[in-house]
């Protein structure tokens, strides 16, 4: 997520000459077009037969959720609103299921924290109820606490239980004016309700609220409401909630965060179909938001789409919080590029790919191996959570351990291991992981244990380190690992050499690598060449930290320096014209050993045609193995880190 600024006036003229150009005509998304929308909304509310009068309420409208029915959970929320010890808070809203949905859990869910924000290292849950209510808590989790005692299954009752593997689950019962109480006012219990007359959900625990509270002289607690798969009008409330009373009438908007716009786009695709996925949240007065999609905005790249190189997506938004056409237009841009090659990615470029929903291929390392992988992380900005994870497993998938980019993680063998401990600033890394360069490092300790560890290097100028060390690993000779994703995306695009491979011998190198004595050191690449000679590919360097080489090998069986002539090459291709042509493209594996006193150098390349051809430079030396390092260079070809 980006927060962007109005466009400087050189835009304006531009994007306003586009309106002229757009109907701005149908824009009443949230059926509050009718002066007495309101006053009807509420005496729908109030008309529950058999319901406690509400005193003391007050106008509090705004929309929780796309209208679209889009918004999945913990994407969208209600404000803040804080109960103090002794009281009661009721509210009232109307809650919009598709008509056609049978999700169960696509409701409401009520989260009961702390006195603290969201994200806060201060924040707490006593846990969240839903508005369904499932005869099975373990399977169907339609209720839950932040651990075993907070929030107990057992005190939860509803009128109307779900049914989640029926045809008919009865989850439009729920749908329509909705009002919800939290009762604090008996010191002996905590109860909350909702009910829409048709449905009552209950909550009855038997003794108050612990105290989560860092100071423990405050003993209120917040509320917010979560919607999921459906979308809420905010109606009314007795408390006042952080951040004012939201009134009825019609709100001019203010300023647009865009979201979803992907950072490349491919040479030759229109605008509207690169920019299908693109939301806006819309700031309006009074401290109202709401998400609009594509449709609903005016579009434009500056200069073109055309031509290669950055551009400047400008998007207009025309209309007030009714849909109405508004006094002044607002106006947010951002920039993309367009690009004529797209390189591997894991997870959709709009970062809308939730938890599991894209992963890399396992990659098998051995005992006394790392792997060393880099790519570009960019995140929703959500939540820490929405970044790269590792996944240890065995070929069948079976998981050792499962590592997150924010010191946590679960699994078996993670209970064995030492993360290092996070970061000082959380807020600034997770600003900085929308574009970080990360290298992953992947250890096979061959010992039934297993290391990673994480470098990024984050938009901000800063490194951010994060590792797990001791991982248990049960057959250290079944280890692989594999890259997933959690609303965010990973781009493979870490490039040595011209694109067009016009860059000569030693004129682009990539980051050094250091190899431990002992170990064996592996990253992956796709080769890209000239395909003008055989050596026209990849180049290994053999290093020490300043940079004096042992040596240098090719691709293709040739090699020079102090220590090459003590090393044994495999030998070369059987068809070198065949294997030429086949390099172009070819996914490369490169391992470096450190023997302590000799270096070997193992080439694993698969073709363009589909064939694995091998080179191998075994026993270069005599080396300090206290201090070998590899880098890649080209010669009129280029690399593509994998």
């Amino acid at each position: 997520m980006r927060h962007l600024n109005k466009l400087a006036s050189v835009f304006c003229g531009a994007a306003l000459g586009l309106m002229s150009l757009t109907g701005c005509e149908g824009g009443d998304l949230y059926n509050v077009g009718s002066p007495d929308w309101l006053a009807d909304a509420i005496a729908e509310a109030n008309a529950n037969k058999g319901e406690e009068v509400l005193e003391g309420m007050m106008e509090d409208v705004y929309t929780i959720g796309n209208t679209d029915y889009s918004s999945g959970w913990w994407q969208a929320f209600s404000k803040y609103y804080v109960v103090p010890d002794g009281q009661k808070w009721n509210a009232q809203f109307l809650l919009n299921i598709k008509p056609d949905d049978q999700v169960y859990y696509h409701n409401f869910a009520m989260i009961i924290c702390n006195d603290a924000d969201r994200g806060s290292a201060e924040y707490k849950e006593y846990g969240a109820i839903r508005f369904d209510l499932t005869g099975d808590s373990v399977v169907y989790n339609s209720q839950w606490g932040s651990d075993f005692y907070k929030l107990p299954f057992k005190f939860a009752m509803s009128t109307s239980m779900q049914d989640p593997n029926a045809d008919e689950t009865g989850l439009q019962k729920l749908a329509g004016a909705v009002t919800i109480t939290v009762d604090r006012s008996d010191a002996s219990k905590f109860y909350v309700k909702y009910t829409n007359g048709t449905v009552t959900r209950t909550y009855e625990q038997p003794y108050p609220l612990g105290n989560l509270n860092a100071d423990v002289s405050n003993t209120n607690i917040r509320c917010f409401i979560v919607p999921e798969g459906s979308f809420i009008n905010f109606l009314s409330t007795n408390i006042e909630p952080i951040g004012g009373l939201t009134s009825a009438e019609d709100k001019q908007p203010i300023s647009m965060t865009i979201k979803g716009a992907p950072k490349k786009v491919l040479l030759g695709t229109d605008l509207a179909t690169a920019m299908a996925n693109v939301t806006a949240e819309v700031q309006f007065e009074q401290e109202v938001t709401k998400t609009v999609t594509a449709a609903d905005v005016i579009i434009q790249a500056v200069p073109d789409m055309n031509t290669l190189g950055k551009k400047t997506l400008v998007v207009v938004y025309n209309k007030t919080y009714k849909g109405e056409n508004c006094a002044t237009p607002i106006v947010a841009t951002i920039e993309f590029e367009v690009v004529d090659k797209m390189y591997t990615c894991i997870g959709a470029a709009d970062n809308s790919d939730p938890f599991w929903g894209a992963h890399s291929d396992n990659i098998k390392v051995g005992p006394n191996e790392t792997f060393v992988t880099t790519f570009t992380n960019y995140t929703n900005g959500g939540s820490n959570w929405n970044n790269f994870l590792v996944v240890l497993c065995k070929a069948d998938n079976s998981e050792y351990a499962v590592l997150r980019a924010d010191n946590y993680g679960w699994g078996d063998g993670y209970g064995t291991c030492t993360p290092s401990g996070g970061q000082s600033d959380w807020a600034a890394w997770l600003a900085a992981m929308d574009g970080a360069k990360v290298t992953t490092y992947v250890t096979n300790n061959g010992n039934g244990t297993a290391d990673v560890k994480a470098v990024m290097e984050g938009t901000d100028g800063n490194t951010y380190v994060q590792e797990y060390n001791g991982v248990s690993v049960s057959d250290p000779n079944d280890f692989y690992f594999r890259f997933t994703v959690d609303g965010c995306h990973l781009e493979f695009d870490n490039v040595i050499g011209a694109e067009d491979n016009s860059t000569a011998f030693w004129n682009a190198h990539s980051q050094m690598f250091k190899v431990p004595a002992g170990q064996t050191y592996t990253t992956r690449i796709k080769n890209f060449t000239s395909g003008a000679s055989n050596w026209n590919n990849f180049v290994v360097v053999l290093t020490r930290a300043d940079n004096s080489e042992y040596a240098v090998v090719r691709a293709d069986n040739y090699g020079w320096g102090d220590c090459y002539g003590a090393c044994t090459p495999s030998g070369g291709q059987a068809d070198w014209a065949a294997w030429l042509a086949a390099m172009d493209e070819a996914m490369v594996t490169v391992s470096v050993t450190n023997n302590g006193g000799s270096t070997d150098v193992h080439c694993v390349m698969v073709g363009n045609d589909g064939n694995t051809y091998v080179q191998d430079y075994m026993g270069i030396g005599p080396i300090d193995g206290s201090d070998l390092f590899f880098r890649f260079t080209v010669d009129n070809s280029h690399l593509v880190f994998e």
